[in-house]
């Protein structure tokens, strides 16, 4: 508190924590401004999954070798468990609890693990405004009232771009809609009017294989940006959507756990 004669002024103590970007896989996927907010953050929350997931966490902490001050500080929280085999009836309200209760995870990293005006800061994968829970969360933990911080969003690649990248393609056809969207809605709604290109995320049901028959083309892979990468393209008709599924299965079943984007195409790609 500093205080001038004839009055009282309070300064503000205000936390500042960091949502960065660090990209689909490829350590080079950081941006400079990522790097930057990266040497500011005194101390990191990463979030552990399990050991299926552990080279998730592993490609955090070899960036934090990489680029954050020495004196940084991790703290690792345990994720909690949601239950992804929900039907679609129950699929909100489930995500309700799962978000209320990694809320409760993030609201005291913040008020336990950062001092005074200090910087924390949560290194999300892709771009965090992207199917990413982390800014909503943070959203809910700020409405509460009792965890107070300002917060800074860096973009990073998501692995929409990184997809598209690696098929050295653009994500719409000239003058054509592209949507991007989850496997569950695919699978709910069906193909999407005016659109002729779809990016799906987050499919674990392999609903590109609902679509066999209507002259598609697809662009899929998984761990992008990792050494582990995995790329598959062509006609869906062609036995692709019984191949992507055999692949698909025996990566899963190698490393305990998947993440796979693709681009379902409409019309004859260039």
């Amino acid at each position: 508190m500093t205080y001038a004669p004839g009055r009282c002024a309070r300064i503000r103590i205000v936390k500042q924590i960091f949502v960065i970007g660090i990209g689909a896989g490829d350590p080079d996927h950081l941006t400079l401004q990522a790097v930057r907010a990266i040497a500011r953050t005194e101390v990191f929350f990463l979030l552990d999954k399990g050991e299926e997931k552990a080279d998730l966490v592993r490609l955090r902490e070899d960036i934090l070798r990489e680029h954050a001050a020495p004196s940084h500080r991790v703290v690792v929280a345990r994720d909690p468990e949601r239950d992804l085999r929900t039907s679609t009836p129950g699929y909100a309200p489930a995500v309700d609890d799962w978000r209320q209760r990694r809320a409760e995870v993030y609201e005291r990293l913040i008020a336990d693990e950062v001092r005074g005006d200090g910087t924390g800061a949560f290194l999300v994968w892709g771009d965090p405004a992207l199917y990413d829970s982390t800014l909503g969360i943070l959203d809910e933990v700020r409405a509460r009232g009792r965890a107070a911080f300002e917060r800074t969003v860096v973009p990073g690649v998501s692995s929409v771009s990184a997809l598209a990248a690696r098929h050295r393609i653009g994500l719409n056809q000239v003058g054509r809609a592209v949507q991007i969207t989850t496997g569950r809605r695919l699978a709910d709604g069906g193909w999407p009017d005016g659109v002729d290109d779809v990016v799906v995320m987050l499919d674990a049901h392999r609903t590109f294989g609902r679509f066999t028959g209507r002259g598609l083309h697809i662009y899929w892979g998984a761990y992008l940006g990792t050494p582990d990468e995995i790329l598959l393209s062509g006609p869906l008709d062609d036995g692709l959507a019984e191949r992507i599924a055999v692949v698909r299965a025996e990566a899963r079943e190698r490393k305990g756990w998947i993440m796979d984007t693709y681009l379902l195409r409409r019309g004859i790609p260039a």
